[in-house]
């Protein structure tokens, strides 16, 4: 258990939806290779988004996927990340952190997904923003990179194929790592200590 930080308050911490909670490249990948007859994996898109690496004349096709009605709300959860959000809701104020202004259509399924994978979080703690720097939480768990600009709080960032190339910042491993970073963190405010932040190995 992650214990309250040196105020006393609760933890704050805000995470993001796609490719941290709910695996939307698994779907894109499953729906892409079904319709071409092909076999891409996740190890193919190292540093890339799977529009990257299609032929030219599936691009446009591949980008409006995420735009389909009905596509965010049958997304598997990631592995370990119910269990961890449990622990975390049990003790912190957490959040729901989506940049779901660029899919207009995915708002009724996200706001489903929640209820329906994560009921414990109340509706009025899901935020849909493009710039997430507005949230003023402690934590920021996100796979993209440039949410964390302007960040007041610590951005942990979510080990995902696309942003393997990106240095800088803390990396999370999966959800069997997000509670132990945490810790680190906040032990390292107690002691006044800057923590180093890890390089990809």
């Amino acid at each position: 258990m992650i214990e309250k930080n040196g105020t006393g308050r609760q933890i704050r911490i805000a995470v993001d939806m796609d490719e941290v909670l709910a695996d939307t490249l698994g779907k894109q990948l499953q729906i892409y290779n079904r319709h071409y007859g092909t076999s891409i994996t996740a190890d193919a898109l190292e540093g890339l988004e799977l529009a990257d690496i299609v032929p030219d004349e599936h691009k446009e096709w591949v980008l409006q996927m995420l735009h389909a009605p009905g596509f965010f709300a049958d997304l598997e959860p990631m592995e370990g990340a119910l269990e961890t959000m449990e622990r975390l809701c049990r003790d912190h104020k957490v959040y729901i952190a989506s940049a779901a202004t660029e899919f207009p259509s995915s708002f009724n399924d996200k706001m489903a997904w929640v209820a329906r994978h994560l009921p414990k979080i109340p509706t009025h703690r899901i935020i849909f923003c493009g710039d997430k720097s507005i949230v003023d939480v402690d934590y920021l768990i996100d796979d993209t990179p440039g949410h964390f600009d302007g960040l007041r709080g610590v951005g942990l960032l979510f080990d995902a194929p696309h942003n393997r190339r990106e240095s800088g910042h803390y990396r999370v491993r999966g959800w069997s790592e997000v509670e132990r970073a945490i810790a680190e963190h906040e032990a390292a405010k107690l002691t006044n200590e800057r923590l180093a932040k890890p390089t990809r190995s």
